[in-house]
């Protein structure tokens, strides 16, 4: 088979200015530790639980509005980092994931597409306000240095599939790419993708890592960081040929674990956690965020109201069902006319500016 430098040379190119710029768009290791350590009964922080929930809404939120999955996987790593670098509040979160949605939609959305602020809090029925947000982007814009092209596993996963793509081996068991992106998304879903790992680096490269280290002495260093979105990318398509049991891809998979040199170990470890999470995914006691309905927290006022409505309002007129003339009809439609008509009716609920255009489109 072609040497994958023959395949295409610019892909290497590109794949090698990502890898090094991979390293500035990670979450700290530190924060991730006081992540995963934190409890969800104490309120002290942000916990695990917390955080992948989080992002599952921001996922149904994705999908209520049509935004694309690199907005998404653009937010899930805003959220990451701005978590791992500033000591939050619980209460805050809401706040904190609806702002990382709005900036990535911002800056990957067209402009036409992108929902306004009021819309956007109103469907993720949150308490805060439009000046609240506007005040929560500011701070995660100034702490982050947001940058439009931010290095994700989603720039990654769509490399090699362009390198899978080009290829003419075995291109009848290459997956679609939405597949792909779907599977990236629910493995965003779960902290343990962004967990620390331990890696052996050369020491000229280990001046460009920001991460704890441990010398030893050698040539090489431990360097403990989370995991990089190229190791998560290539795992995910990985574990996906290995349950095709396809040999012409699993080689190019290899010179991609070479070129990147990621250990068999390393990836085999990685492989095992994304099959796990496809599992538990596929499972039907899964609550797929895809699926998620909306269900709307109304006041025990309104609550009160509307039940009593429900009990107020009156019977429509029979229509007659023996033979009628003209004379009959106009009455009758003025008898109905007349008559008190309940409020509102079935199929007005999806209509109005409430909803967004382009979840009126689709239902169209």
């Amino acid at each position: 088979m072609r040497d994958l430098q023959v395949i295409d040379s610019l892909l290497l190119k590109e794949l090698k200015s990502c890898c090094a710029k991979e390293y500035n768009f990670l979450p700290r290791e530190t924060g991730l530790k006081l992540i995963e350590s934190a409890s969800a009964e104490n309120h002290s922080g942000v916990s695990a639980k917390s955080r992948d929930s989080r992002v599952e809404e921001l996922w149904g939120l994705t999908s209520f509005f049509g935004y694309s999955t690199q907005t998404f996987v653009q937010a899930v790593n805003l959220l990451d980092r701005f978590l791992t670098i500033m000591k939050v509040q619980p209460k805050h979160l809401p706040c904190i994931g609806v702002g990382c949605l709005h900036i990535a939609a911002k800056m990957v959305e067209d402009e036409t597409n992108v929902s306004p602020t009021q819309e956007l809090i109103r469907i993720s029925q949150s308490r805060f306000t439009v000046s609240d947000l506007c005040r929560m982007e500011k701070i995660i814009s100034e702490k982050l240095n947001v940058e439009p092209e931010a290095v994700t596993a989603l720039t990654f996963l769509r490399l090699y599939y362009s390198a899978f793509t080009s290829s003419s081996v075995g291109r009848e068991d290459l997956p679609s790419i939405g597949r792909l992106e779907a599977q990236l998304k629910a493995c965003l879903c779960r902290l343990v993708f962004s967990k620390a790992k331990v890696r052996l680096v050369p020491r000229w490269q280990f001046h460009s890592i920001k991460a704890i280290t441990l010398n030893l002495g050698t040539n090489q260093n431990f360097v403990f960081s989370p995991l990089q979105p190229s190791v998560l990318a290539l795992s995910l398509i990985a574990q996906e040929f290995d349950a095709l049991q396809s040999t012409c891809m699993l080689k190019i998979v290899q010179q991609f674990q070479r070129h990147l040199k990621i250990s068999d170990g390393e990836l085999l470890h990685w492989k095992e956690l994304v099959a796990k999470c496809m599992t538990e995914y596929r499972s039907s006691e899964c609550n797929k965020p895809d699926n998620k309905k909306l269900v709307w927290i109304v006041s025990r006022r309104t609550a009160q109201n509307l039940q009593a409505n429900h009990f107020s309002i009156p019977g429509l007129p029979t229509i007659p069902e023996d033979s009628w003339n003209e004379s009959d009809s106009e009455d009758s439609c003025e008898d109905m006319c007349c008559g008190e008509t309940p409020c509102g009716s079935p199929g007005s609920d999806g209509e109005g500016a409430f909803f967004p255009t382009t979840f009126l489109s689709c239902r169209k």
